[in-house]
């Protein structure tokens, strides 16, 4: 089945990035992918699956049913696109103002599309069922995952297998890794209240702009003083609105922070310290102060079993695109396939996409672009693995 699956991708890798450059010129926000989601349910028109919407959200839910017993794999693909101006000057950039897809996710779907197809026309040579689970929604918390779960995508999953695109790694590379793979995510919005008043009368004010500039120097010893040396946690103020006029004291400002953190263990100390830092600014200053502190992606677990399964099936694939498949380091940034790890083992790892002259921008950048290889690589890794698993490799 595998050398039949690649052979078959090998003939539509042109469709591949046909479909993906056509959704990077209609990227949608999450939660408003309403387009996306029906191209996705047009794609698979007349072909031999079941299609299932959701009233709930965005969510398409595609079941490949061999008709033969075995296990049931769910796949996933992200669609969701971002709020940056895009500056690729690319021929197919984003026609939609203001909204590009800056992570790769026109890339998850367009791979996604057709490895369903093919493993739809091959789908008498595997056992046991295929779940492909396009996904709106995850770079928003509280991200499209839950609705899917919610929705019931994962009633009678055994496993789920993602894969991300990375432009800062080499086209040609699969990494993977066991375990924590990716940081929890929280973030918090605290404003800060004081008392307002006339600039050449500081001391019948109480300046929150003062208060929160403190706060904002303080609580990064959160970081160099609270945390284990051997911890891994990132606090970043990202918003400060204390727009006035110059010769005003303001009598409130408003914050806005990202946390980030490996273990959930170190998520709720940050928390506890934040909250700690600004007890203290009030009895310091005497303002007041109200917290909006939300804890959203947890962090990211492959499953041990499974990801040494997938590791050990891409080394052994022979995939020709392929280079290097390798163990990576943990990965900064949070999503929320965590949820689905939650859920059922999972295992979610990465193929390289960056570009061939070798200058790439990061993920959320308005330059941001990937190697399109990468497409067919994500495509024939994915397909490897679910080709073997379901042939009763992974039990």
């Amino acid at each position: 089945m595998k050398e039949e699956l690649f052979k078959r991708l090998d003939d539509k890798k042109d469709r591949i990035v046909s479909i993906r450059r056509h959704l990077h010129e209609h990227p949608e926000l999450s939660f408003h992918e309403t387009n996306t989601k029906q191209y996705i349910v047009d794609f698979y028109r007349d072909k031999d699956c079941d299609v299932q919407t959701f009233t709930g959200g965005n969510g398409v839910v595609v079941t490949i049913d061999s008709g033969k017993p075995g296990k049931t794999l769910a796949i996933r693909a992200d669609f969701d696109a971002l709020p940056i101006k895009e500056e690729t000057g690319l021929p197919f950039a984003s026609q939609n103002e203001g909204v590009m897809h800056a992570c790769g996710h026109d890339g998850h779907t367009a791979y996604m599309l057709i490895l369903a197809e093919t493993l739809i026309e091959l789908k008498d040579q595997f056992t046991g069922k295929i779940k492909v689970l396009h996904q709106p929604a995850e770079e928003v918390p509280p991200g499209g995952a839950l609705q899917m779960i919610k929705d019931g995508a994962l009633d009678g999953v055994d496993n789920v297998i993602g894969i991300h695109v990375m432009s800062p790694m080499d086209t040609g590379g699969v990494f993977y890794r066991e375990g924590a793979i990716q940081t929890g995510r929280s973030n918090f919005n605290v404003t800060i209240h004081g008392k307002g008043g006339h600039g050449s009368s500081p001391h019948m004010a109480n300046d929150a702009i003062v208060a929160a500039s403190y706060f904002v120097t303080a609580v990064q010893t959160v970081i160099s003083r609270r945390l284990d040396p051997f911890s891994v946690g990132t606090i970043t103020i990202g918003s400060f609105d204390g727009k006035g006029q110059f010769n005003v004291i303001k009598d409130h400002v408003t914050l806005e922070g990202d946390v980030r953190a490996m273990t959930e263990e170190t998520r709720r100390l940050i928390q506890t310290e934040i909250t700690r830092i600004l007890d203290g600014i009030k009895a310091m200053f005497g303002i007041t102060y109200d917290l909006d502190y939300q804890n959203d992606y947890p962090v990211l677990m492959n499953d041990e079993k499974l990801t040494d399964f997938v590791s050990q099936t891409l080394k052994d694939a022979d995939i020709k695109e392929v280079t290097e498949v390798t163990r990576c380091e943990p990965q900064p940034p949070s999503e929320d396939f965590a949820y689905y790890a939650e859920k059922v083992p999972s295992c979610f790892f990465y193929v390289g996409a960056k570009p061939a002259n070798g200058v790439f921008y990061p993920h959320h950048h308005p330059k941001f672009d990937i190697n399109e290889d990468c497409l067919l690589i994500a495509a024939k890794s994915m397909g490897a693995v679910v080709s073997e698993y379901l042939k009763g490799s992974a039990n």
